[in-house]
């Protein structure tokens, strides 16, 4: 049986490093514009011992999102060992598209893929090259889609990444800014010939766009007397939070459910990178769906205590690390089988059971 396998992984970690301490001279402002009467460090310790996140990654100011990209591509393909002018299609999960330093302005014409493809050097115009927006879960979304049309026969060979520079559209007088990350993660994907099974078992989607639509969407800083027409990353932390807890472990049953196999054999969970507690409450619901009411040990890897949350490039980032002995404590044998889990803005969540 043929099935999509990832045959190579890669990653860029941009070198910037912002630690909490670097936000204790900000002025923070609520969602109803007025200062948080706190001590800036009480804000900053109540953050930590929420998120987990004690820093996190900048691009460096020449960089963009597609620079990013290429970075992570560029390893992923030299791990696979395939030639890029083979591949059939070039797909970059994304948010805001590049954005220069000091700007807030998105350019994404052309899209991230295309510049991506020009500036690996592939002239190969049946490399399809295109971009995904589908939040957080955008990077999760392109190995779904590349699944899909390697089994309808329109590509075997498919380069997956997910970028951002999320440091670009950040509200500094908002708490949250203080969540979000730069980097990138990639894979190649080929549907070949499935040694020992190894390859995508199952996926799931869905995207709920009714009253969750603006949970995660652009606004103006919370900052008085600014500029009302400059808009920032905004989101509804609690709100989000009530709908992951809510409906992203019943998701990822769905997925897993969907191979047939017993939980028991389910070694690595490869979630988005948002919010520790968020993350720890998502896994404890999904195996209380299972009639399990602890975590596995070691089940779940986490990088965001020092990447913190660089959207679409959390779960390639992480499965890259953990492949590659980065992660203290985890590993990934050949015949292991993991999930990738994400949720994030539209609102959208996904999951892909793989056997290593």
């Amino acid at each position: 049986m043929n099935r999509s396998v990832i045959t190579g992984t890669g990653k860029y970690i941009p070198p910037v490093i912002k630690s909490n301490a670097d936000f204790e001279g900000g002025i923070f402002f609520s969602d109803y514009l007025q200062p948080i009467d706190q001590p800036n460090k009480r804000i900053i310790d109540k953050f930590r011992q929420i998120t987990g996140i004690h820093e996190r990654r900048y691009a460096t100011a020449e960089m963009v999102t597609s620079d990013l990209a290429a970075l992570a591509a560029e390893e992923a393909v030299r791990d696979s060992g395939i030639d890029p002018e083979t591949l059939d299609q070039l797909i970059v999960a994304n948010n805001y598209g590049d954005v220069k330093a000091n700007t807030i302005q998105s350019d994404s014409v052309p899209s991230l893929a295309s510049r991506v493809k020009h500036k690996l050097g592939i002239r190969n115009p049946n490399c399809v090259a295109y971009d995904i927006m589908f939040g957080c879960p955008g990077w999760v979304q392109g190995l779904i889609q590349a699944d899909a049309f390697c089994k309808a026969g329109v590509a075997k060979k498919c380069l997956v990444i997910g970028a951002e520079t999320l440091s670009r559209q950040l509200d500094h007088h908002d708490r949250d800014s203080m969540i979000f990350s730069d980097g990138a993660g990639a894979v190649v994907l080929e549907f070949r010939e499935a040694t020992g099974d190894a390859g995508i078992l199952s996926t799931a989607s869905r995207s709920d766009c009714v009253e969750e639509t603006f949970f995660i969407n652009f606004g103006s800083s919370y900052a008085p007397d600014t500029d009302p027409d400059v808009r920032y990353i905004k989101m509804k932390g609690r709100k989000v939070y009530e709908y992951a807890l809510s409906h992203v472990p019943k998701a990822m049953k769905e997925c897993f459910d969907k191979t047939g196999l017993p939980i028991t054999d389910l070694k690595k969970i490869f979630i988005h990178q948002a919010n520790e507690k968020m993350d720890e409450a998502i896994l404890k619901a999904f195996y209380q769906l299972y009639g399990i009411k602890e975590i596995p040990e070691l089940i779940m890897p986490m990088s965001i205590h020092w990447l913190g949350n660089s959207s679409v490039a959390t779960v390639p980032t992480l499965y890259d690390l953990v492949l590659k002995g980065e992660v203290e404590d985890h590993s990934v044998q050949a015949g292991d089988v993991v999930m990738f889990a994400s949720v994030g803005a539209g609102m959208n969540i996904n999951a892909v059971t793989y056997r290593v």
